[in-house]
């Protein structure tokens, strides 16, 4: 199988797993679009959190975000918790799914990325 063939196949089967993990973690405060809700849970579409350095992003989903945030001109000011009980290929895969929908294109998460992340936790 050529390179090119095998790494698309790995991105559909990343989009695929990671709408599982963002619609069973992720919907209920960020919505089904990812259009957030404003003041509480921000937009995941168009932003530079979740567009920007991956480790931010990363480090957010592990360890959650307890703190007043200004994305995109407004505040958000809910508790995110940690999802640190994901997996190092869950995280992986939902965040390349959050940074490659909701009108956003960006690189995929690996999980390498994420497991250096996690081991700064410790």
């Amino acid at each position: 199988m050529p390179a090119a063939t095998a790494k698309t196949q790995t991105m559909e089967m990343a989009m695929a797993s990671g709408q599982i993990v963002y619609e069973q973690n992720c919907a209920v405060c960020h919505q089904a679009d990812g259009s957030g809700v404003p003041h509480l849970n921000p937009p995941l579409s168009q932003t530079e959190y979740v567009l920007g350095e991956k480790a931010r992003i990363i480090g957010v989903v592990l360890n959650g975000l307890n703190a007043h945030e200004l994305i995109n001109g407004e505040t958000y000011s809910n508790v995110m918790p940690a999802h640190d009980f994901l997996t190092d290929q869950q995280i992986a895969d939902v965040l390349t799914f959050v940074r490659n929908s909701f009108e956003n294109k960006a690189s995929a998460v690996s999980v390498a990325e994420v497991a250096a992340e996690r081991a700064k936790k410790k």
